[in-house]
């Protein structure tokens, strides 16, 4: 067994922890389960206001936060509804609300399918006070009050999701921000501008925590509207994430309704997510750092330098390059080792039996595997990796729920093997001639 592995820590602090994977919360309490099977019902399909944790029983912040989520739940009773999703057992339903660490609290109010990130103090009060805020807007939003989409109060969107860009605020908000960024020039008197206002407020609340949808008044703040060209009412313009400036911008060419701007936005923030990097295997702390927070590994062995030259495992790499760019939304991680480096590793995941390049994806919290069985190939990967991200495919756990140590070596220099030297014998002493007499 490996002294430090973090395979074992990870094992180890599962078994003390949570023993069977039971749930903070019990039937007794004022939080209520909610799972796979019944949040739509409750949550999604209903009118009410819920407040949700997203977390983990081996979380010990999940453990921490127990009380005041429960004191909370009881301040909130016949108000609004409280529940909590153990995200050990129903990883789908965290990994469709993109929960990425725990606790995440999520606050279901106007726009079921866009739910408000928590991020207030971890209290009952704090707590409390968040949700009755989201509860108001709710109510704002029926009886038509609040900020207007689109800039304007005579659009009438009631929206507070539309940040209101100026002259004056549009280089510090949009340019030299790092998020992705729609942004609407529009004109008050502008019908289409009033018909796009609803829709803008719309989706700009369910975008919200990926993509900002701003609207900017071009009759009252000319600069801006002149040094983007803007000729036409109403012009979207978009600005993707990172470092930009005038000329990242560009033309914004989906349809006028929420649904599309919505689809048209997120297709262009998943661009922005950086491709995760294909990892060497070389020392504990690398296998931490590289997986020990995603909801799966994805490791992959690949053949020796001296059966497969530089040319050759580049071209493997290549492969695991763009396989990780395409399934980047799910934060998975991902590594490579050479054949016989990382032998324990190897053995307790049953890769190399069927000889080099192989691959298995591991989940560290149920401490089970699959083993790609296909090809090694863009296709063989793509159609093992597609079936595991919806759930499918054969699973066995790993053996003795532990997985062993891992062996801190050389980086690759990137460069061809060379077999090792021979060591000359020096002859020069002996004669060859010589007999032995009896």
């Amino acid at each position: 067994m490996g002294t430090s592995s973090v395979w074992s820590s990870v094992v180890l602090l599962v078994t003390v922890l949570i023993g069977s994977g039971q749930a903070l919360y019990s039937s007794g309490d004022d939080v209520i389960a909610l799972t796979e099977g019944n949040f739509d019902r409750l949550v999604v399909k209903s009118d009410e206001v819920w407040v949700v944790e997203f977390y983990a029983p081996f979380c010990g912040h999940c453990r921490n936060l127990v009380p005041e989520y429960k004191k909370a739940a009881t301040a909130l009773k016949g108000v609004i509804k409280v529940g909590g999703v153990n995200c050990e057992e129903e990883q789908g339903l965290c990994g469709q609300h993109g929960v990425r660490g725990y606790p995440t609290i999520k606050i279901f109010g106007a726009n079921k399918r866009s739910p408000v990130d928590y991020t207030g103090q971890r209290t009952a009060k704090d707590i409390a006070e968040g949700a009755l805020a989201e509860a108001k807007k709710k109510i704002k939003n029926v009886l038509g009050g609040g900020s207007s989409g689109g800039g304007s109060s005579d659009s009438g969107s009631g929206s507070d999701d539309v940040v209101e860009l100026t002259d004056a605020n549009f280089d510090k908000l949009v340019l030299n921000s790092d998020d992705v960024w729609l942004v609407e020039f529009f004109a008050p008197w502008c019908g289409h501008c009033k018909n796009l206002a609803p829709q803008w407020a719309k989706a700009a609340t369910e975008l919200k925590g990926k993509v900002k949808l701003g609207a900017l008044d071009a009759t009252v703040h000319t600069i801006k509207a002149q040094q983007y060209g803007v000729q036409g009412y109403p012009t979207i313009k978009y600005f993707p994430g990172g470092s930009k400036d005038k000329d990242s911008v560009r033309e914004y060419d989906g349809g006028r309704t929420a649904s599309d701007i919505v689809t048209w936005a997120l297709e262009k923030y998943s661009e922005n997510i950086p491709a995760p990097e294909i990892v060497q295997l070389t020392s504990e702390k690398v296998s931490k750092e590289t997986c020990q927070e995603k909801p799966l590994c994805v490791v992959s062995v690949l053949p020796h330098i001296l059966d497969c030259d530089a040319a050759c495992r580049n071209n493997y790499l290549a492969i695991l390059a763009k396989m990780g760019d395409k399934y980047k939304n799910k934060h998975w991680g991902w590594l490579w080792s050479e054949g016989g480096a990382q032998p324990e590793v190897e053995a307790t995941l049953d890769i190399g039996g069927f000889g080099y390049p192989a691959m298995a994806v591991v989940n560290l919290k149920k401490m089970k595997y699959s083993l790609l069985r296909g090809s090694f190939s863009e296709s063989g990967i793509n159609e093992f990796l597609r079936d595991l991200s919806y759930g499918r495919g054969h699973t066995a756990p790993v053996k003795g729920a532990e997985l062993p140590k891992i062996h801190t070596v050389e980086p690759w220099d990137g460069k061809d093997g060379q077999l090792p030297e021979e060591e000359e014998i020096d002859l020069s002493d002996v004669d060859l001639d010589e007999k032995d007499e009896l």
